[in-house]
Order: C-alpha cells, then structure tokens, then sequence
C-alpha cells in the first residue's frame, strides 16, 4: 500500500510541475505570432499608400513626352546636373538658353542653391512678335529683369503652386493656381511638364513668358 501511494504521490508532483510549462509554451507561442504578424502588417505599407508618393514625385504634364528617354537630356540627366546647364540639353528650352547666355546668369543660377525655375519653352518665346523680342534680348538689363521674375528663391512642390504667391529673384511676386497635373502661374501661362528635377533646382516648364509688372 505504502509503495503504491508514494508512485501515486509521485506522477501527480511531476504532472504539476510539467503543467505550468506547457501552458507558458502555448501562451508565449501565441504572443510571438500574433506580435509577428502585426509588426508585418505595420512595416508593410499597402499599394494604396505608397502609389500616390511615388506618382507625386515624378514629372507630369503633357510637354514631358518631349523630354529625351535617356541621355544628358532626358529627366535622369537633368536631375545630374545644375539647371542651366541642364536646360541646355532640352532642346525645348534652347531659346530660354540663349536668353540666358546673353544676360550672363548662367553662373548665378547653375550656383544657386535650392530654387524653382519656371522655364518658358520656345514655343513660348515664339508668341512675343520678333522685334520686341529682339529689344528685350539686345537690353541687358530688361532681358536680366524678365529671366530673374522666372526664378523662385526655394524649390517648390505641386502641392505648394495650389494656390500661391512667391517673390522671386527679381523682387516682385508672381502667382500659382490649380491641382493635380493641371496649373497656371499668373492666371495665363500653364504648366506644361512640371516637377522636373535638377541639380540644384525645381523646374515647370510653362508655355507663355512671364513678364514683370
């Protein structure tokens, strides 16, 4: 009887003991999947979340099919380099180009540090009549006026052109509206590629020329 009571006594002790373990494994089994699973979610972000960021964050706008596929020209080249040297390789702006050259503000502005240029394309330099356009470029001072009222002091981003007002380096404000892929600067010119990166610049290329007041 004494025998027969003691291994009793003995396989309950040992059932006790393993018990609590057991029950700690499955608990703790259970926390780390349901914790993994969590963190998974939250470090994952969802297709939803992430598109919008990247469409954001490339150019946008009709005149952008222009823009060369690869090459010094093309939205990776020009992000390599510092603004007017990188207008140069667009062949859309080569009128703005020439203006710039002729004013002597190539310098100033592949030096600038962190700006916005809204860059006129030839066809925009095409709707002043010839022979005003050939006083402004003749007049120094006139032409450094006009390409200065062009420039923005710090890069600006679509959502900030939403409805704006910016001094630029010429010293008088210039305006922004509209949303999206769609925006005007000064209620007249629009936005035809903007969001254009350079080195040391934001550029919207904009198919009217801005003049000072």
């Amino acid at each position: 009887m004494n025998t027969l009571h003691f291994r009793r006594t003995a396989v309950a002790v040992a059932a006790a003991a393993v018990l609590p373990f057991s029950l700690a494994a499955c608990s703790d089994s259970g926390t780390e999947s349901s914790s993994g699973s969590t963190a998974s979610q939250e470090a994952t972000p969802s297709a939803a979340e992430s598109m919008p960021a990247m469409a954001a964050d490339k150019p946008f706008g009709p005149a952008c099919a222009g823009v060369p596929a690869d090459g010094a020209g093309s939205f990776d080249g020009m992000a390599q380099d510092p603004v007017a040297t990188a207008a140069s390789n667009n062949p859309a702006l080569s009128t703005l180009v020439a203006a710039v050259k002729q004013a002597g503000l190539v310098d100033t502005l592949n030096n600038a540090e962190d700006i916005t240029v809204f860059a006129p394309t030839n066809e925009a330099f095409a709707k002043i009549p010839k022979v005003d356009l050939d006083k402004v470029l003749a007049d120094k001072a006139t032409l450094t006026k006009i390409l200065t009222y062009h420039v923005v002091g710090e890069k600006l981003t679509p959502k900030q052109l939403e409805n704006g007002s910016f001094e630029t380096l010429e010293k008088s404000a210039l305006t922004t509206a509209g949303s999206g892929e769609s925006y005007k600067v000064n209620g007249t010119s629009n936005v035809v590629c903007g969001n254009v990166k350079t080195a040391n610049a934001q550029v919207y290329i904009v198919d009217t020329v801005l003049m000072p007041k």
